[in-house]
């Protein structure tokens, strides 16, 4: 029997469990993958301190990227962009598999699927035990959408690629068209520096990077933002841009709920606020319902994204990741027996990801 080796995570303060786990066969239109590597998202850090809690024992990691090693009789010939699909390409896939046919996929929300099986966040089941990033293989479920990646993209830029730029891409699509608008983002981890090259390239008149850490809002400024201020700064910098009546679009990417406060407030009327990065518990936030009405406010919340988002931030990438500086943001990469360090490794704020790669 072929095995792979696994980290397993239990709970908050208890060490990962190195275990080989039965490898299975792939049947009908399933497709195991070779991981070859997988970068820690800031979710994996929340549920790995104890901030976020997912089923367990698990497997974390969702930002992977794998080499096809086997195909079920029925799996998919062809990748989301329609090339063709052969053992030894080298895919990322979305975070989500679904079903197609809930209540939420014929609702365009296949994210949110009845039957959905999440990568990196579900509970180890009888031959359905390898479905996170911090192992040698993954399997891929029925419904994964599975884009082959270019060779010339690194790992360490196509990796962030099936959460944070998805995620991004999913976050401007509902902010709408950028030409030439004022765009306002609260954080600058991946997220932000990623919504940063994405606002750049759309043709945003202005990027205004909100964070509290210096070194960061300096990363920024390589990847578009046209302005890096602390939040004390932001009004006087929001007045001066956009003749006092606010930014077009304001993308709220940290989950500290005193960046919305903070944010909300400088929206234009008419303008469109899309929350990210609320992913794990916070105390609540007041809001004036009057206000949005009167100002005629857009708030939207994004979580995860469809395939279609994903497509597009492998296009992006593709397109753009020699215009800015995405492979220097895996700053350190460790095998997969010292993913427990990778993990102590990642609470360091001047680290914006850090990569496990097993073998």
């Amino acid at each position: 029997m072929s095995t792979s080796l696994a980290a397993i995570f239990h709970e908050t303060g208890r060490e990962l469990e190195l275990r080989q786990l039965a490898r299975p066969e792939p049947s009908g239109a399933e497709v195991v993958v070779r991981v070859l590597g997988c970068t820690l998202c800031g979710s994996d850090l929340h549920t790995f301190d104890g901030r976020r809690e997912t089923p367990v024992p698990t497997i974390l990691g969702h930002e992977i990227v794998g080499e096809i090693s086997a195909m079920g009789d029925a799996a998919p010939s062809c990748d989301l962009a329609g090339n063709d699909l052969r053992i030894g390409d080298r895919v990322t896939w979305s975070i989500v598999a679904s079903c197609d046919e809930c209540f939420f996929c014929r609702r365009g929300l296949p994210q949110k699927c009845l039957a959905a099986v999440k990568y990196g966040h579900e509970k180890l089941q009888p031959r359905r035990e390898l479905l996170g990033g911090l192992a040698e293989h993954c399997l891929l479920v029925p419904g994964t959408a599975i884009v082959r990646l270019p060779d010339e993209i690194p790992l360490s830029v196509a990796c962030p690629a099936s959460c944070a730029t998805a995620t991004i891409a999913a976050a401007l699509a509902a902010a709408g068209d950028l030409q030439d608008r004022n765009v306002c983002l609260f954080g600058a981890g991946l997220l932000g520096l990623t919504a940063c090259a994405m606002s750049h390239v759309a043709g945003a008149a202005n990027v205004v990077c909100i964070d509290v850490n210096e070194n960061r809002l300096t990363t920024a400024k390589e990847f578009g933002a046209t302005h890096t201020v602390t939040p004390d700064e932001l009004p006087d910098v929001s007045a001066a841009i956009t003749e006092k009546h606010g930014f077009d679009v304001i993308l709220e990417l940290s989950g500290n709920p005193a960046a919305f406060e903070c944010g909300w407030r400088e929206l234009r009327r008419g303008g469109t606020l899309v929350l990210v990065g609320s992913v794990f518990p916070a105390p609540p936030v007041e809001t004036s319902l009057e206000e949005i009405v009167r100002r005629n406010l857009t708030i939207h919340g994004i979580h995860n994204y469809t395939p279609h988002d994903l497509l597009r931030a492998v296009e992006f990438l593709t397109a753009h990741h020699d215009d800015y500086p995405f492979a220097i943001l895996v700053s350190e990469w460790f095998p997969l027996e010292a993913a427990a360090e990778a993990f102590s490794r990642s609470q360091d704020p001047s680290r914006i990801r850090i990569g496990v790669r097993p073998g």
